[in-house]
């Protein structure tokens, strides 16, 4: 008997999904040489927030993604591309559960309740002054 340790596994080519290697812009456009100062070549390879694109994603091998990380990078610091952009999206408070159970109810937090103690003692002072006043007039 064999234990689960040591049972060959499957292949992995029983994949049923064929994987199409991406090609890259770079070959596509036949461009031989990244220069920093083509932005619009450059703008390809970079998302939406100014991050540059992983070679997954473009389909660069590691010789074209080191040019064109160089490229960007020397563009940046040209201020030809921003190292970030501005998102005006603000993002919203996370959503309900969405089974019904609102948020239980809780006592005050931690803050709050050292706030309220506060708040009585004051108002016992002020109370304390406002009938030693009220003495004073009186008499």
């Amino acid at each position: 008997m064999t234990s689960k340790k040591n049972k060959a596994r499957a292949p992995r080519e029983t994949n049923p999904k064929k994987i199409k290697k991406k090609t890259s812009v770079l070959v596509t456009e036949k461009v031989e040489y990244v220069d920093y100062k083509d932005v619009n070549l450059l703008q390809r390879f970079v998302s939406d927030r100014s991050k540059i694109r992983n070679r997954r994603v473009t389909g660069n091998d590691v010789q074209q993604q080191r040019d064109i990380a160089n490229a960007i990078k020397n563009a940046r610091e040209m201020a030809l591309i921003p190292y970030t952009k501005r998102v005006s999206q603000s993002r919203a408070g996370r959503p309900g559960r969405g089974d019904g159970d609102e948020r239980r109810e809780r006592g005050p937090r931690r803050d709050e309740a050292v706030n309220t103690e506060v708040e009585a003692v004051v108002d016992q002072v002020d109370e304390t002054t406002v009938d030693a006043v009220d003495e004073e007039v009186d008499a």
